[in-house]
């Protein structure tokens, strides 16, 4: 299959070079030149989105936030202008659901169809292609597409229509940004309270709170470890989506704006680009303690 890609950033990058390597024609575009790793594996470097879109029957975006598949899809020479009826548009971006149905009418007027198909797992899942995929979009796209999926990530499902692929994402973010709170109050209170907070974590991780942010993140709260990761501003783009989303349907997110707070706290100490595990450190500023300090402190 010819296949389009946008977007050669931390994930695009490892996600084009599966394709390549699981043996499809890759046409790449992106505001910085094709790294040399992926044009020595056969990716076709593209002067614009058009021109990949033009050599491809499938195209890919995999950009940061809304503005961007925005401008990558329709702004001049981009890849609206190179489709031709037939050809598919997935976005594999994180971005708002709401814009997603707007971007897809645009592109089915062409006679084309579209996924949203946002992806989790992170940069080691891009590596390992080993990402979750939740893919909004009609089931004969889908069925198209999901060979190419199934070279990039493992877990794939077919949310709905156009939208629930990125609906399913926020909902995602929602839950890990809630427990993501819930592991640094619970340590931080352990903490406090004179317990070691490692043995805390470890006993804990036997029972019904066991949890993959217990796990992972807890650990690196507890030996302060909050290098990237995602980073915090990611998780800010994506609760913000969650909010002014759920606003637009007279929805409210209490618990959700609070995680936002902290996160916003977080950033406006120097922490944009620290690991979303970081949370904690809102948290411990208003406690006037550290996980793992000596109790009272």
């Amino acid at each position: 299959m010819d296949v389009g890609f946008i977007g050669l950033g931390i994930m695009g990058r490892p996600m084009a070079g599966h394709l390549a390597k699981g043996g499809h024609r890759v046409h790449a575009h992106d505001h910085k030149p094709v790294p040399k790793e992926l044009a020595d594996a056969g990716i076709v470097p593209c002067g614009s989105g058009k021109e990949a879109a033009e050599r491809s029957d499938v195209v890919i975006t995999m950009v940061p936030d809304t503005p961007h598949v925005a401008s990558a899809l329709f702004d001049p020479d981009g890849v609206a202008e190179g489709l031709s009826p037939g050809k598919i548009v997935v976005d594999m971006s994180s971005i708002s659901p709401a814009d997603t149905k707007v971007f897809a009418r645009r592109i089915e007027e062409k006679g084309c169809r579209y996924l949203d198909a946002p992806v989790s797992g992170g940069e080691v899942g891009a590596k390992n292609a080993a990402l979750t995929i939740m893919v909004g979009g009609p089931q004969e796209a889908f069925d198209r597409v999901k060979p190419l999926f199934e070279l990039m990530g493992k877990n794939i499902t077919l949310v709905g229509g156009n939208g629930d692929g990125q609906t399913c994402k926020v909902a995602n973010q929602i839950i890990v940004a809630l427990n993501i709170e819930a592991v640094a109050e619970a340590l931080l209170f352990a903490s406090k309270m004179g317990a070691d907070p490692g043995r805390v974590r470890q006993a804990l991780l036997g029972g019904f709170a066991s949890s993959r942010v217990l796990e992972v993140h807890g650990e690196r709260m507890i030996k302060r470890t909050f290098d990237p990761g995602f980073r915090i501003e990611l998780h800010q783009k994506d609760l913000n989506l969650a909010l002014s989303n759920a606003r637009q349907v007279g929805l409210s997110l209490p618990n959700t704006a609070t995680a936002q707070e902290l996160f916003n706290a977080c950033a406006a100490r120097g922490g944009k680009r620290w690991d979303h595990s970081a949370l904690v450190r809102a948290l411990e500023l208003l406690a006037n303690h550290e996980v793992g300090g000596k109790a009272g402190g």
